[in-house]
């Protein structure tokens, strides 16, 4: 299985809905190509800022075919978010994915909280029988498990990891030593918390899966590629900027801002979400709006 590795920053694109609350596959493609537009190196489908829990099974499937069409005609990375605990039921599904996916991006088993030896065991068994490679999501405030720097670096020698969606909530000293550390050059660290992806790439991170990039687009790409350069002054003024505007994208339940950003801006027809998430309240959204037009 050959494993190109992944860099940039990768949009997991929302689920527009129209005003009475129907998939609304002309405004998914047309926010597909505009955020591949202003050059975000690829697209994540069914991620959790898509709303994949509130989606039927037809729903899900013209998602992801809307984004590996619009992928295949730009040339751009398609990743599928896989879900599920049971590492049966992963693998199961991982048989359904897409034909042309870079990769499936499935979750650091959660709930059960199998502990760092389970978790390896698990992505194991996923790589053996996956027809792509796996990018593992690691957001501990949610699956409940914790994975040490060397139990990280291990996951990357494992065959089919293509990389690890950091989502720790910090910067903190695993995350520090697994990017001092030496990782298989195919193995990408990509940051998942958007707030703190600056620092992130300052310590080598080779991009990022982040819901904010639906928003200024554009910056968070030349964010990626000032500290690839080295450009350190123009990465820390970005960064500070960048970071201000993703933390005002995330003060509601994600993905409610960022669709009352999106849909203030006219670039989806309604900002509605699926229960149990509710629509962002009109402050959030305001403060929200106000900061990314300061931003770029």
């Amino acid at each position: 299985m050959e494993t190109a590795k992944l860099r940039g920053i990768h949009v997991p694109l929302i689920t527009p809905f129209t005003a009475d609350g129907r998939l609304d596959r002309a405004a998914l493609e047309k926010l597909a190509h505009g955020v591949l537009d202003e050059g975000a190196a690829g697209l994540v489908a069914l991620g959790t800022t898509g709303e994949p829990g509130a989606l039927d099974a037809a729903e899900q499937a013209a998602v992801v075919g809307i984004c590996a069409r619009v992928c295949a005609e730009r040339g751009a990375a398609l990743l599928v978010g896989v879900g599920g605990g049971a590492t049966r039921q992963v693998a199961a599904a991982l048989q359904d994915v897409t034909p042309g996916a870079t990769a499936a991006l499935t979750l650091v088993p959660p709930f059960v909280r199998p502990g760092a030896a389970g978790v390896l065991a698990h992505f194991r068994e996923l790589t053996a029988a996956s027809p792509v490679p796996l990018v593992a999501y690691h957001i501990p405030y949610r699956t409940g498990q914790a994975l040490d720097a060397e139990t990280l670096r291990e996951l990357a020698s494992v065959p089919g990891m293509a990389g690890v969606k950091l989502a720790t909530g910090a910067v903190d000293p695993e995350v520090v030593a697994l990017l001092a550390g030496e990782l298989p050059p195919h193995f990408a660290v990509l940051g998942g918390d958007d707030v703190v992806l600056p620092p992130l790439l300052a310590l080598g991170a080779a991009g990022g899966i982040l819901a904010s990039a639906h928003i200024a687009t554009a910056r968070w790409v030349e964010l990626v590629d000032a500290w690839q350069a080295g450009d350190v002054a123009r990465a820390r003024e970005l960064g500070h900027r960048l970071s201000r505007l993703a933390a005002a994208l995330f003060a509601e339940p994600n993905p409610t801002v960022i669709k009352g950003v999106l849909h203030a801006r006219g670039r989806i027809p309604s900002p509605a979400v699926r229960l149990p998430l509710l629509p962002a309240n009109a402050a959030s959204v305001s403060r929200a709006l106000d900061l990314a037009v300061s931003t770029g």
